[in-house]
């Protein structure tokens, strides 16, 4: 871990007396762009297995975490140790397969473990609670990930969606689909958004945040109707 400790002492000795005033004067807020495009970088070089490349962005984004926990340290909040050491624990306590004895035979007996464990983790305090249906996201997210997002959980926990979209078109549209065809139809989507003066990502965060809306107020009314 010598190198891992090395950069940690330059970006201490960057961020202290005498050290260089940029890096002196940024804080959490102002690096938030810095993060956002290091990870696009990184992701590019991902899309193109461009490995060289990928070593370098991953050092960048690495880069990211150690300035946010280097000023949190210096605000006397927490450390890159104890940032480190809280996501060992979540990995070793969300691992009762690997790092237990509780034999799970494959990813979707995972995938669900998974979920039970981080439900316990709610009911402890180890995790913040949801308030209705939907866990929060965060709004950076891009329109197609947060719709993404939000339909993976009214899957997941069969919430109620007439009138905001049809399953069954949904599992029409899903039969056969392919990556190549899905992008395809959404590149044709997306343009015609275009020709139509229509911005393609506030429509589908505006359709999904309503539907979003719409779920949790119609699930909230049925857990607060009295019992027939």
């Amino acid at each position: 871990m010598a190198s891992i400790n090395d950069l940690r002492e330059t970006v201490a000795r960057l961020r202290g007396p005498g050290g260089c005033p940029w890096d002196i004067e940024q804080n959490h807020r102002s690096l938030c762009d810095c993060l956002v495009e290091e990870c696009a970088e990184l992701l590019d070089t991902i899309d193109r297995l461009d490995f060289e490349h990928m070593q370098e962005e991953l050092g960048d984004v690495l880069l990211q975490v150690i300035m946010h926990t280097q000023m949190a340290e210096e605000e006397g909040r927490f450390s890159f140790d104890e940032v480190a050491r809280d996501i060992n624990e979540k990995l070793v306590r969300r691992h009762p397969h690997v790092f237990g004895d509780l034999d799970l035979k494959d990813s979707d007996a995972v995938l669900k473990k998974w979920e039970e464990i981080k439900e316990e983790e709610k009911k402890n305090g180890l995790r913040p609670l949801e308030d209705g249906p939907f866990k929060h996201l965060p709004p950076q997210l891009p329109a197609l990930r947060y719709a993404l997002n939000i339909y993976k959980q009214i899957a997941k926990k069969e919430l109620p969606v007439e009138g905001e979209f049809s399953l069954p078109v949904v599992a029409e549209l899903a039969d056969g689909l392919t990556e190549e065809k899905a992008g395809r139809a959404l590149f044709e989507l997306a343009a015609a958004c275009r020709e139509a003066g229509i911005d393609p990502e506030s429509a589908l965060r505006r359709h999904a945040s309503a539907a979003q809306r719409s779920i949790a107020e119609r699930v909230s009314e049925t857990e607060q109707s009295p019992a027939r």
